[in-house]
């Protein structure tokens, strides 16, 4: 017979699930008795007890997995007969009205995974990004490298500008008192990096060794320090001293200090572009990326399982903890955080997997072992020895699953690419690096 399957609302279904008490306590008796030959029981050699004080100590616990099993299967079997997908776990209530003599009856409430339908790509409007990589963009690569390993050289009567490095002694106050943190001796930093709040890089610039000044400083509602967080400081500073930097020049120890162990400079800057042509090829292919999913998403419109947006979000609870205490953050563990802050981008999340996945499956877009192969040894550049990254991605399961999953979305995106109406854009280097 048909299992009778009851729609709830949007991906909720219940069934009941009927299981014979004869077959359980059969099913009971049998692992009983194999527990009694080898049983130790006090005051019997062992697989000597009764059967009555082995049920009495072990029958209970025997009894309760039996159930949950013969129930599991029985449940299996509705679910099958009935042609549906689990989405979750399934909860089971015990039934005791209209049940009939010599079963135990269940309701089982769970959820379906919903029907999805291909959105039509041609429909789509997607964006593609390009960046391109010139003489300009190197130099400005290049200046960054040289900034990261400046010297830095005192200089009397010298105004601090953006890029010197000053040092300096401050006092923060609020309503006239102190607070952790709000003060330092011989603090340096380098100004025009936002390492500090605009408020106070603005208070620093123009100052020489010797001047102090005196200004208000409000903190950003969303301060990493909750106890300061929104409320207006005033501090004191005096500059110490203000640095020049001194860049290196482009010669062979520069080539060396980068790796380039024989200090050829034409090398270095030829593995610099092929550097910045990869970077700005994997992020200008992101963009992309994040175009055609949008556009999925927004045409790609059906009922998410909520036990999968609740997995995906307890899963990014966890994470965020677990980031935590490898902060050091106290209490880690403990700290309030709630599920429900990341539920709507786990259900995008969920939403976008089950309609990437529906897609892959009717394009036959599948990750190729020689696709997989190619991205790992396209990522091996970025390393000093690229065969043994190649060797190790491709013996390790769990590694060769990541970069599967990513070249599956690549060949989703080219998929899309191919049938949506596609907008191609430049994109400024500086804003495309996140350094505008």
């Amino acid at each position: 017979m048909q299992p009778v399957v009851e729609n709830l609302s949007g991906l909720e279904r219940r069934v009941d699930v009927v299981v014979s008490v004869a077959d359980i306590e059969k099913e009971v008796q049998s692992q009983l008795k194999r527990v009694a030959r080898t049983a130790k029981i006090q005051g019997f050699r062992p697989g000597k007890a009764p059967l009555s004080i082995i049920e009495r100590n072990h029958g209970p616990g025997i009894r309760y997995d039996v159930i949950n099993t013969e129930v599991g299967k029985a449940f299996e079997k509705v679910i099958e007969e009935a042609n549906l997908r689990i989405a979750g776990t399934p909860n089971l209530e015990p039934k005791t009205e209209g049940v009939e003599e010599g079963t135990m009856a269940f309701s089982a409430t769970f959820e379906v995974y919903p029907e999805i339908t291909v959105p039509d790509l041609a429909a789509l409007k997607v964006t593609r990004s390009e960046s391109e990589v010139g003489e300009t963009e190197m130099n400005r690569t290049l200046d960054i490298l040289r900034k990261q390993r400046a010297n830095y050289e005192a200089r009397e009567g010298r105004e601090a500008q953006d890029d010197d490095r000053v040092t300096l002694d401050f006092v923060g106050t609020i309503d006239g008192e102190p607070f952790e943190g709000g003060s330092a001796e011989k603090f340096p930093f380098v100004l025009g990096q936002g390492r500090m709040l605009p408020e106070f890089e603005t208070a620093v610039r123009g100052l020489k060794a010797g001047d102090t000044n005196t200004f208000p400083l409000t903190f950003p509602e969303d301060y990493q320090g909750k106890e300061v967080a929104g409320k207006t400081a005033e501090f004191k500073i005096t500059i110490t001293e203000v640095a020049e930097p001194i860049l290196p020049e482009v010669d062979a120890e520069f080539a060396k200090q980068l790796g380039q162990p024989d200090g050829d400079v034409d090398k270095l800057m030829t593995d610099i572009r092929s550097n910045i042509e990869r970077e700005v090829k994997a992020r200008a292919r992101s963009r992309t990326k994040a175009s055609v999913f949008d556009s999925l998403l927004e045409a790609g419109q059906f009922d998410v399982p909520k036990a999968l947006v609740d997995s995906d979000a307890e899963n990014r609870v966890a994470a965020a903890r677990e980031d935590l205490k490898q902060r050091g953050v106290p209490n880690a563990e403990s700290i309030p955080i709630p599920k429900e802050a990341f539920s709507a981008e786990s259900e995008r999340r969920v939403r976008l997997g089950l309609l990437v996945s529906k897609l892959v499956e009717t394009a036959e877009l599948q990750a190729k072992p020689e696709q997989v192969r190619a991205r790992i040894e396209e990522m091996a550049q970025n390393y000093e020895q690229p065969a043994q990254v190649v060797t190790y991605y491709l013996s390790d399961r769990q590694r060769r699953a990541e970069i599967e999953a990513v070249v599956l979305e690549d060949n989703v995106v080219d998929h899309v690419l191919s049938k949506a109406q596609v907008t191609d854009e430049k994109v400024d280097f500086d804003e495309l690096m996140g350094t505008a």
